[in-house]
């Protein structure tokens, strides 16, 4: 049975066979909303997309797969994790760990050679997502869907529900805005 007999089925009255989908796709919404929110939220994003795909899911009209559908809402759910931290979505540069701190101020000034070297070391991960933070919630998205899983432009298009020149442009100035936040703290 694919996802759009278990939605029509769902529709029909059948509110079990939601089960259904949510085992069907339960691991990857919770990858989604583990790449955009702090790993300890993500549970509680995914089950918000979740719950918000069953109040909605008389808008699902099957005209792209129910994956994408969910998608949209699993990315829309983690813009409103960092919406609803206010003003405050900022982290202190001093809330990183002694490690991260130690692995920015040990970073070449004169060259990336040793950059590589330094990139393997975990705490390159938590600066990631300490600078990642920094950004709005729809730069963060594309950032982490074009460029850390690799996602195809046309496909990040159709799942944030923009234009490709909207991606485009999007990506390029989230990038020199993550170049900023990581640069400010280097100097």
């Amino acid at each position: 049975m694919n996802d759009a007999d278990i939605v029509r089925r769902v529709l029909d009255g059948d509110v079990n066979a939601y089960a259904l989908l949510v085992d069907a796709h339960a691991a990857q919404i919770i990858g989604i909303a583990a790449r955009h929110v702090p790993q300890d939220r993500a549970a509680e994003v995914a089950h918000e997309t979740f719950v918000r795909a069953y109040e909605r899911l008389c808008t699902y009209k099957g005209e792209s797969p129910f994956v994408h559908w969910l998608t949209r809402i699993a990315l829309r759910r983690c813009a409103d994790f960092w919406r609803g931290r206010g003003k405050n979505r900022e982290t202190p540069f001093s809330a990183l760990g002694s490690g991260a701190r130690e692995w920015i101020e040990s970073i070449p000034d004169s060259s990336c050679e040793g950059l590589d070297i330094h990139a393997e070391r975990s705490e390159a991960g938590a600066i990631l997502d300490w600078a990642l933070a920094q950004l709005a919630p729809e730069d963060r998205q594309v950032l982490v869907m074009t460029h850390m899983d690799g996602q195809a432009l046309n496909d990040v298009a159709e799942l944030m529900g923009w234009s490709l020149s909207k991606v485009k442009v999007r990506s390029h100035r989230a990038r020199r805005k993550l170049r900023d936040v990581l640069g400010n703290k280097l100097d």
